[in-house]
């Protein structure tokens, strides 16, 4: 019966970390990198996603929320010193990849591989979401 609690604890706890990871870290990070002109988008877009509607940047928070229960399953098999490595590891490089090779064909679009500016953008974007993601996991852990 304890288990079943410590495993409820790890889903909530890594939805959590993932969706404020977006909220924080991955738009933060987006909103810093926009200001000084490195990106063209602004964050916290509001911009609805299909196919219900939803703003942009919740449906990242729910997407990072379900990558976050990933992250912390990945993470509780590992060394505590190396989560935050893991993390953005994690970020940086399965979630680009994912994007180009499973979302990229399931909208509609072609299977093609970025340009290496585009890649080395994602992997820093979502690495800096991984570290967040990792550190509010740990942070969530040990309150929870």
């Amino acid at each position: 019966m304890v288990r079943n609690r410590d495993h409820v604890r790890l889903v909530a706890v890594g939805f959590l970390a993932g969706a404020i990871s977006v909220f924080v870290f991955h738009q933060g990070f987006i909103l810093i990198a926009w200001r000084v002109g490195l990106l063209p988008n602004a964050p916290y877009s509001l911009e609805p996603t299909a196919p219900l509607g939803v703003p942009r940047v919740i449906s990242s928070a729910f997407w990072g929320g379900l990558w976050g229960i990933a992250l912390a399953l990945l993470l509780e098999r590992l060394r505590r010193t190396d989560w935050l490595w893991v993390g953005i590891l994690f970020g940086g490089i399965l979630l680009p990849l994912v994007g180009i090779l499973v979302v990229a064909p399931l909208k509609g679009g072609e299977l093609a591989w970025p340009s290496s500016t585009m890649l080395l953008r994602g992997f820093i974007i979502n690495g800096v979401w991984g570290l967040g993601a990792a550190l509010l996991y740990r942070l969530g852990r040990a309150f929870a």
